[in-house]
């Protein structure tokens, strides 16, 4: 079997080498400067994982894995725009490198790309596939609406968070599993257990995302934290200080949120402390780590050896040890 950092090197290589043979060149020279950014490669890595535990040639799928990696990518291109982000893991983002319009069209062109790439599996498993990967898209897409809709609410509640960041997040993580399960002919019931414990994982993942966009070091994180502070962005840790502060905080709190012109640094370090006060610091890891262990039991009950299987929790263990 490979190990998650051998996986890296091949997915890495593969796209490396990934020809863009069609014409003009200025639609796909910022989709190839994309894919050249790095990233953790997270999507793809836990296909190949996943299908590494029924067979021992991960390589068939490479092209199907780096489907998902362009789909993901594709996704934060258009993020970045609907952001107004200008920087994307240390580097200009597509728009302001380009433009506006270069972005939406490079990126719905990425989407295409991704379902090309991923029709080159077996015809065994192309319906399977492309059924999966289609509800996966859709489900993304709701979840970024919700999201959106989220910015001009202010009773959003955790359980609608959580879907939320299931829909937008999560269930490509899951997908990317249960893919690998289909194409290496695994039961229904691991491919089951296999999304789920995706699922799971994911909702840590993201809610990681919360914690390091208030708590992260900005030269390991690769943007300025407190993001999701300056936008008043609906977050785990937002809703949850509204929730649980007395009413000092949380009428700072609404000062903070409906002020219109502020100093950035100032509001970021009063919200944090006011986190720190009330504890959401703690309630996020508590909730991660509670998605964690909860993903562990579906892991287990793949029916593949518990050797087989230490690659892949330990690459699950070292996403949940991310500083970035």
């Amino acid at each position: 079997m490979l190990t998650a950092d051998e996986i890296l090197a091949i997915v890495n290589d593969y796209l490396d080498k990934l020809p863009y043979n069609r014409n003009p060149k200025s639609l796909y020279e910022p989709i190839k400067y994309v894919l050249s950014m790095g990233g953790k490669r997270v999507r793809p890595t836990l296909m190949l994982l996943a299908y590494n535990l029924y067979r021992e040639n991960p390589e068939k799928i490479l092209m199907n894995a780096i489907a998902l990696e362009t789909y993901h990518n594709y996704t934060l291109l258009h993020d970045d725009l609907m952001d107004h982000a200008d920087v994307r893991r240390g580097k200009p983002t597509v728009h302001r490198k380009w433009d506006a319009n270069t972005a939406i069209l490079s990126g719905d062109s990425m989407l295409v790309l991704a379902y090309e790439r991923m029709a080159q599996c077996d015809a065994e498993h192309l319906g399977d596939v492309l059924n999966l990967f289609t509800e996966t898209a859709l489900e993304i897409g709701e979840g970024q609406q919700f999201d959106m809709e989220f910015e001009t609410r202010n009773d959003v509640t955790e359980d609608e968070y959580i879907e939320m960041i299931r829909l937008k997040t999560s269930v490509l993580l899951a997908c990317a599993l249960k893919m690998g399960a289909i194409l290496a002919d695994a039961s229904k019931e691991d491919q089951e257990n296999l999304y789920k414990f995706g699922e799971q994982i994911g909702l840590a993942f993201q809610l990681q995302d919360d914690y390091l966009d208030v708590y992260g070091d900005p030269k390991i994180f690769g943007k300025a934290i407190g993001g999701d502070i300056t936008s008043n962005k609906k977050t785990y840790m937002l809703i949850n200080a509204f929730n649980h502060a007395n009413a000092e905080q949380r009428a700072e709190l609404e000062k903070w949120v409906s002020a219109v012109d502020f100093d950035r640094n100032e509001k970021v370090q009063a919200i944090t402390r006011l986190y720190n006060e009330i504890g959401i610091d703690k309630m996020a890891i508590d909730k991660i780590n509670w998605y964690f262990e909860q993903s562990k039991k579906y892991l287990q009950a793949v029916s593949v050896s518990e050797e087989r299987k230490e690659e892949l929790a330990h690459y699950a263990e070292k996403m949940m040890k991310r500083k970035y």
